[in-house]
């Protein structure tokens, strides 16, 4: 977790043109509806403005008898009615003005809203899905430095928050700076010294909300940070029930998670406080604007220097120029919002997927397999192996025995490019041809793998088994089910294969899981098989019924055993010894259990063992 981490940090000190380019790519398919979404907001903000010139007129004409000084353009159209005089015999046709004013306001307001809703959940889908694509290609290593519940959160929560950024914020930009720039058109026409005052506290306004923005946006990231931390802990502990309660650990991790939600808690909290003094002083703000306006609007008509109507329509466009500045406000609120998700967003985004050299082909799959030299470490860790070197004949059956951490599982990762061998750290070949230099998908769609902790989807048996291929037929998932002894047992399922194994095939046993796991890799009918301490948790009987039915079965394939029971690897050709990271032993199973060395020892240790535990049977019996 730490790695990724200090790959954000370093992320943080770049421009942040680059993640609101992302924001731009995301944009893609939904910005036309976004623009006319826009637009529609724009004929709102007009309508906005044309009725309290509809009013200035209604009052000043028909109550004062005046002839209000408007603009030459709104002349033309008050000549166009007949003028002032027969507008204001005839009220109804400025009261028609009003009403038509609001039905075209209603009807841009209705059209942006739908148009903002389409643009939105557009935006969303699209966001997902490219999120749900880069993530399926990063490398596997970069899911073993990423906890799963934060890449969920960024992927849901973060994109929530993009989403009503740019639906409820980016899209009134427009409609803000229609506001801003007519109502101070139409507030300097009727009186510059009123409009002077008016926007006397806009620079205190502004200056107080772009030194409040930096305090919000390093509230916001930390809140981010912590909720991803929550949503890690709480799907670790739902994917880890059964370990959780069968270690009475319940209190523990309860006090974990109270713990962590009360700092994430508490740090809403202190948000919540920030928030509110940053609106709270806003509002006094607005407030004084509007005071001053009305003080010294009366003033004005008293003296005679403004009419009643002029201050009325004023007055309105004055609350107008408020709230796009009071808009800012919540506009900074959601932007700072915005802007931490989009760099956790970016963080995946802008994570290298897995390289592939140009040069790659689909290199025949079912030659000699040969590690030639090959040296390897985990990224910040000690080196696992050291100068490994063996082959394996094509058809043939190798087994691996070492001890836990020895690198045995490491090997199979390297060869199906889980982890790339960096450069002069050696290579593996398949039929002479260099793994790197075989296309990724060409070389994991000819090995299948059962890997040492199997992982079942929160689907059926039959869903499970059959997810290696697009198309597969109910005959070819339950023959590979019977090759792994497991027909019996779905069949004694009420539901047969139509039954649904739970999130990670908890509702089965560890060996139903093994042996589901086994089936799903038997249909893919590759030519390189790899079985990663695949049997430890069935019986012996039952490894010995599922090894023959797959040398029955697949007795062309290129089998890799890896396992601590030697009965499992009894029948391969070969056998391979590792010890600290690299090979202490090789030979025929025959000539290693009479050799002296690890293997003989071990061959002892466990048929002492089978001959205890068949003598106390015998005494029982």
């Amino acid at each position: 977790m730490g790695d990724h981490k200090d790959t954000e940090k370093e992320n943080k000190g770049k421009k942040n043109k680059t993640d609101w380019g992302l924001l731009m790519r995301f944009l893609k398919g939904s910005l036309h509806l976004f623009i006319f979404g826009i637009i529609t907001s724009a004929v709102v903000s007009l309508a906005d403005m044309i009725s309290p010139q509809i009013i200035r007129m209604a009052i000043d004409n028909a109550i004062a008898g005046l002839e209000p000084d408007l603009a030459p353009w709104v002349m033309n159209i008050v000549n166009f009615f007949g003028g002032f005089s027969y507008l204001g015999r005839n009220l109804w046709i400025m009261a028609l003005a009003i009403v038509v004013v609001a039905a075209v306001r209603a009807i841009s307001q209705y059209a942006t809203q739908v148009l903002n809703n389409k643009a939105s959940e557009k935006l969303v889908k699209r966001m997902r899905d490219m999120l749900f694509t880069h993530i399926e290609h990063l490398p596997f290593s970069w899911h073993m430095k990423n906890h799963t519940g934060d890449i969920i959160q960024r992927c849901t929560s973060d994109v929530d928050k993009v989403k009503k950024f740019v639906s409820e914020q980016l899209t009134n930009v427009i409609r803000i700076v229609v506001l801003l720039v007519l109502s101070l058109y139409f507030m300097f026409s009727m009186n510059v010294a009123l409009t002077f005052v008016a926007v006397s506290t806009v620079p205190i306004t502004l200056g107080y909300v772009l030194i409040f923005g930096r305090k919000l946006h390093a509230s916001f990231e930390v809140c981010d940070e912590t909720e991803g931390v929550v949503s890690a802990m709480v799907q670790e502990n739902l994917t880890g029930v059964r370990v959780v309660r069968a270690f009475a650990g319940e209190r523990h991790e309860l006090d974990r998670f109270l713990d962590k939600n009360g700092y994430y808690c508490s740090l809403w909290m202190r948000m919540g406080t920030l928030l509110a003094r940053f609106f709270t002083v806003q509002d006094v703000l607005s407030m004084l604007q509007v005071m001053l306006v009305i003080v010294v609007g009366s003033v004005m008509c008293v003296k005679g220097s403004m009419t009643a109507g002029d201050l009325v329509a004023f007055i309105t466009y004055n609350a107008m120029l408020a709230w796009p500045i009071r808009r800012l406000g919540r506009m900074l609120v959601e932007m700072s919002q915005a802007d931490v998700s989009i760099n956790r967003i970016a963080y995946i985004m802008s994570s290298e997927v897995e390289k592939e050299d140009p040069e790659a082909t689909d290199a025949p799959m079912d030659g000699r397999i040969v590690f030639e030299h090959v040296n390897f470490a985990y990224e910040n860790c000690p080196r696992i192996l050291h100068d490994i070197n063996f082959s394996i004949e094509p058809g043939t059956t190798l087994g691996i025995l070492g001890a836990t951490g020895s690198g045995k599982s490491t090997l199979m990762l390297l060869l199906d490019k889980l982890y790339d061998l960096p450069e002069g750290c050696g290579r593996i070949t398949v039929g002479g041809t260099d793994i790197r230099k075989i296309r990724t998908e060409h070389l994991r769609d000819n090995i299948s793998m059962v890997l040492q902790e199997p992982f079942l989807f929160s689907r059926s048996i039959a869903d499970n088994i059959g997810i290696t291929r697009e198309e597969i037929s109910l005959s070819d998932i339950r023959e590979a089910a019977r090759t792994a002894c497991l027909d019996d047992n779905v069949e004694g399922f009420a539901k047969g294969y139509d039954t649904f194994v739970g999130e990670r095939g908890v509702t089965l046993s560890g060996g139903q899981k093994q042996r589901a796991a086994i089936a799903r890799a038997l249909t893919k009918n590759a030519p390189i098989m790899i079985f990663d301490d695949s049997l430890s948790a069935v019986d012996t009987e039952t490894d010995s019924r599922i090894r023959a039915a797959l040398e029955e079965r697949f007795g062309t394939a290129t089998i890799i055993l890896i396992s601590h029971r030697l009965t499992t690897l009894s029948k391969a050709d070969k056998v391979i010894i590792l010890e600290n990271g690299r090979i202490a032993e090789e030979g025929a199973p025959d000539v290693l259990k009479t050799s002296g060395g690890i293997y003989q020892k071990i061959y002892e240790l466990q048929n002492g063992i089978d001959s205890d535990r068949t003598g106390k049977e015998e005494a029982h019996g």
